[in-house]
């Protein structure tokens, strides 16, 4: 299994030999990566710090010498504007709200990327329908309309009693994705969608 830096979840490539780590090679690591994904300095930091670690292990190469070559490359990177967290911070935000993240998950993913508070309140802000207070309800109906709840649900015409357990099971998915108890009533109650 792979995670986002696309690395085995027990570390390095599927069976790869460990290469010794030198600045050209962290350099055409973190170009190839920046090719394929999206990333914040933090979290591009990360992965190369992995990198000079394991060739630490396998070689026997200095950490600390590692470690401030990829220092070295990510300030070159953000003064280039090929890094730019504040930008990743809004594109990222944006793209959670469209499927359906609450603001309180978007948040937490955000720090989780190794992004400042200072630019995830700027993405917060940023998100659609924010100036109007609406960032909130705008996911949330993309989150019901995606995950097929409440009034998105095609089979609306139920039992009465299974009704009610697909409306609390309805009201729990949103509470768990983080919206608060009344907009998920309001959006799961709604006779109309189209109303919403």
């Amino acid at each position: 299994m792979t995670d986002d830096t696309g690395t085995n979840a027990g570390g390095n490539s599927a069976g790869r030999k460990v290469k010794r780590v030198t600045p050209a090679y962290l350099d055409r690591a973190a170009l190839h990566y920046l090719e394929r994904f999206a990333s914040s300095s933090a979290n591009l930091r990360r992965l190369l710090l992995r990198r000079v670690d394991a060739s630490a292990k396998a070689h026997g190469t200095d950490p600390q010498e590692g470690r401030e070559w990829v220092d070295a490359l990510i300030q070159r990177y953000l003064r280039s504007g090929l890094l730019n967290d504040a930008m990743y911070a809004e594109m990222k935000a944006s793209g959670l709200q469209r499927r359906g993240g609450s603001t309180r998950v978007i948040r937490q993913k955000l720090r989780a990327r190794g992004l400042e508070e200072e630019q995830v309140e700027q993405a917060l802000t940023g998100l659609e329908g924010a100036e109007r207070g609406e960032a909130e309800w705008n996911a949330a109906l993309a989150y019901a309309r995606r995950r097929r709840l409440g009034g998105f649900r095609p089979d609306r015409g139920l039992p009465p009693e299974e009704a009610r357990k697909r409306r609390d099971k309805d009201i729990a998915a949103m509470a768990r994705a983080g919206f608060d108890l009344e907009t998920a009533r309001r959006i799961i109650d709604a006779e109309d969608v189209s109303a919403l």
